[in-house]
């Protein structure tokens, strides 16, 4: 059994993000973890649906990990819905009116709220889709060959 393979090892951060990526899988989504769509901006989950769309979902595992976080307006821009994934003990006042909700653990997933479609420019969707894409060739390529270097 791998790390990957054993939720109890993982972050709490992470457990969401495997539960999120499980739950996006069921709905003909695809997904990748830790995507960087800008200098200084790293999603959680960027995930690709059936239809091109393209959602980013930021995990916060608590109160602190959320109020930590400055950045998250900045993902809007990125993506046609952006969503907060966080487990049941989460205090979802906190999280924005106006975005989406998604309730997780390391098993799976639940949209409660959908957030607003804002629909990417064609130019903008067209660069996501290539960092997409690479950046999920580069750590297929990782684990299929750990020691080529391939960076992601």
């Amino acid at each position: 059994m791998n790390r990957m393979d054993d939720p109890l090892t993982l972050l709490p951060g992470q457990r969401l993000q495997r539960g999120v990526c499980r739950g996006l899988l069921a709905m003909d989504f695809v997904t990748v973890e830790e995507l960087v769509p800008a200098p200084g901006l790293r999603v959680d989950v960027m995930a690709v649906g059936p239809k091109g769309e393209i959602w980013v979902v930021e995990c916060k595992s608590g109160r602190a990990d959320y109020r930590a976080d400055r950045k998250w307006q900045g993902y809007l821009e990125w993506c046609d819905r952006f969503f907060w994934a966080v487990d049941a003990e989460f205090p979802v006042d906190l999280l924005p009116e106006g975005t989406g909700l998604i309730l997780a653990d390391a098993y799976d997933a639940e949209i409660l709220r959908m957030g607003p479609e804002v629909p990417l420019a064609p130019a903008r969707r067209k660069v996501m889709m290539q960092k997409f894409a690479r950046h999920a060739a580069l750590r297929l390529q990782s684990l299929r060959d750990p020691g080529a270097g391939a960076v992601w």
